[in-house]
């Protein structure tokens, strides 16, 4: 590995989805760009996901049309990048049991369509026609979006790592930083840097490295496992992406099992319970599933915002930009947040 250059304009931190996306963004507008990775391409939140790309967040449409933005740059992306996503339409189903959920869904459909969000209301036998494994019992109704791809997270980094390479950016993997002075020298592992212009997309370790260079960034960390099923006997070729609104529990297909998530243990729960607690909830909502045996699928750390909306900005009097608390969904954010952050440099 060669030396690190002594200055750029725009140095990158983090090398995840976000990172790499906002490198090729700044790197194809003609920004001198460096990015900085503390381990390999990919290796922090990007690889901890469960590989779906969707536009529809409860709730959310200000993620929504950052989602469906970025959504039509992964149409593009095979031709843009030369590397397919293998992307995979399976749908996203979320399933309400509560009459409250229904009547919120209702009163923001119009600003979830509003963002560009193809998402409607459909029956209970709907929801189950969808997704067979769903037990009709307790389902009032649920909300289905079309719009949700399996893909290859992976491959999104790879792709967006070799296009910024290719419009002359430098990137460099097993490079921790260590400190950043006021004047923008940035301190590594490998040696220093000086930056004209910072960007945190850190993932977990964005507030630690805000606060290196004395910017507070209100972004926690929290750890995620996903879990793998045997193989059930119900096919799963067309099964959507199916979250249960009141639990969090999230399946989908993954090969000939299931993906399953339900968050993360509370703060005074063992992992042991925390498993008999997403067995349960798992057995109830998909009774089809009950006793099904559940195998270490992988883990990870993500960055959470407050209220689950990321942070994309940058600070109001020093050069200094991030992209941090994707909570989870950064890689449905990817694209958009490299055009708006090269968009505010360009407008420093």
């Amino acid at each position: 590995m060669s030396a690190l250059p002594e200055r750029t304009d725009a140095l990158v931190i983090g090398g995840g989805v976000i990172g790499t996306s906002i490198a090729c963004h700044l790197a194809e507008a003609g920004v001198g760009t460096v990015l900085l990775e503390r381990g390999t391409l990919g290796s922090g939140a990007s690889g901890a996901t469960a590989g779906v790309v969707r536009t529809y967040f409860p709730g959310d449409p200000h993620t929504g049309s950052l989602a469906v933005r970025s959504m039509a740059a992964y149409h593009a992306f095979t031709e843009r990048t030369g590397t397919p996503l293998g992307l995979n339409r399976v749908g996203f189903l979320v399933v309400f049991t509560e009459k409250h959920q229904v009547e919120e869904f209702r009163r923001t459909q119009a600003a979830q369509q509003a963002a560009g969000v193809n998402v409607e209301l459909v029956t209970a036998d709907e929801a189950v026609w969808l997704n067979p494994l769903l037990s009709e019992r307790g389902v009032l109704a649920a909300a289905w979006a079309p719009e949700a791809y399996a893909c290859d997270p992976a491959a999104i980094v790879r792709g967006y790592a070799a296009a910024a390479q290719d419009a002359g950016a430098i990137l460099r993997t097993e490079t921790a930083v260590t400190g950043i002075d006021p004047h923008g020298q940035v301190h590594t592992t490998t040696g220093s840097i000086r930056a004209e212009t910072i960007v945190c997309a850190a993932g977990p370790w964005s507030r630690t490295v805000a606060s290196m260079a004395d910017v507070d960034l209100p972004v926690t960390t929290y750890p995620v496992e996903l879990l793998l099923t045997d193989a059930p006997d119900a096919p799963l070729t067309t099964l959507p992406m199916t979250l249960h609104a009141s639990s969090g529990l999230r399946i989908r297909a993954w090969k000939d099992r299931l993906l399953v998530g339900m968050g993360r243990p509370a703060p005074d729960e063992s992992r042991q319970a925390w498993l008999q607690r997403l067995s349960h909830q798992l057995s109830t909502t998909y009774p089809a599933l009950d006793g099904i045996r559940l195998h270490r699928g992988w883990s990870g750390a993500f960055d959470g915002s407050p209220n689950g909306t990321a942070f994309i900005g940058r600070h109001p009097s020093r050069p200094f930009l991030y992209g941090a608390g994707f909570s989870g969904q950064g890689l449905c954010q990817a694209p958009a947040a490299g055009e708006i952050i090269r968009d505010l440099l360009a407008n420093k």
